[in-house]
């Protein structure tokens, strides 16, 4: 088990500081005390001890749990829970899921906002309970025994005009890279390409679907993969940014020009994707993440619904499409 002492050099405090917050006593500032704490917890120093001290920063802590990569596309995000929180006297600790189980429980925070596809909708239900309420910014949950809120994208009509859009333009042969097959964003986003494309009598060829993770690498791969065919299709959907920036770079390093040989979207509208000029879908992150915060105070007090909050999203054409 880690030593007090190097608990106090990763909190750079002094070994008196370390005791002092495990003794509770009130001579510590508050974010050196809830600093302190978390690494306590982080590396299961004295769970009894810190299952009590932990309480009294209970009342005023929120966790947020995000994936581990893209961390830039949570800026935004984290930005407004933080002001929100901020407004309502409320602390947020930030953590990925490697370290989630150490802090979703009621014996160390009042909730959760979960924007993580990692962590299982079983998990999420079992510690989802009405002394440390949950939401949630990448799924539903339908369930009676978990107190859980959505506040989510409206993925689906902002992808059917999106590909309304580009069947306006003339493109009738069209190539999509999806994300991870089992979250709500990609089911949706999918689900609006394919159901435009057919209510404009258009055929969508299963081979043009490539697989992704929503990294960057997977849309290069999935580009190279998409070359080796020497039949690409006109415009390619991709199912957020990172994917449509990995596959441009793969296209451009085969001297295939973009929009001039074929055009590429995305969805997300991140700051690399204004950067360079990608047609895309701006999801209001900052707007975000400051509903979800709000939502989740008001399970706290016990005053919200439980039917999810779904955010619009706007197209955003840029020089990626011809």
């Amino acid at each position: 088990m880690i030593r007090m002492k190097e608990i106090a050099k990763l909190a750079g405090v002094s070994i008196s500081t370390v005791s002092n917050v495990l003794n509770g006593r009130k001579n510590v500032g508050q974010a050196t005390r809830e600093r302190v704490l978390q690494i306590c917890l982080e590396h299961g120093y004295d769970p009894k001890t810190l299952t009590n001290k932990a309480k009294s920063v209970k009342s005023n802590t929120v966790v947020f749990v995000f994936s581990d990569f893209d961390r830039d596309f949570y800026l935004k995000i984290i930005e407004g829970i933080s002001v929100c929180l901020t407004e309502n006297a409320y602390d947020l600790i930030i953590c990925t899921n490697k370290s989630a189980a150490n802090f979703m429980h009621g014996s160390f925070a009042s909730g959760a906002i979960v924007l993580d596809a990692s962590l299982t909708d079983d998990y999420l239900v079992s510690v989802a309970k009405p002394d440390f309420p949950v939401v949630l910014m990448d799924r539903i949950i339908k369930s009676e025994q978990a107190e859980t809120k959505s506040v989510i994208v409206d993925n689906y009509p902002a992808m059917c005009e999106m590909v309304q859009g580009l069947v306006d333009r003339g493109f009738k042969r069209f190539g999509f890279i999806g994300g991870l097959d089992f979250t709500l964003d990609n089911q949706e986003r999918f689900a609006g390409f394919s159901d435009t494309l057919a209510k404009n009598k258009i055929d969508f060829d299963r081979k043009n679907y490539f697989h992704g993770n929503y990294r960057e690498k997977s849309g290069y791969q999935a580009a190279k993969i998409m070359m080796l065919s020497n039949d690409l299709p006109e415009v390619l959907v991709c199912a957020n940014d990172n994917m449509a920036i990995g596959a441009i770079k793969a296209f451009e390093e085969n001297k295939i020009r973009v929009p001039e040989d074929i055009s590429v979207t995305g969805f997300d509208d991140s700051e690399a994707a204004a950067m360079m000029g990608l047609t895309t879908i701006s999801i209001p992150r900052y707007e975000s993440g400051y509903l979800a915060a709000k939502e989740l105070l008001a399970m706290m007090k016990g005053t919200a619904g439980k039917e999810p909050f779904k955010l619009s999203a706007t197209v955003k054409w840029r020089r990626t499409v011809k």
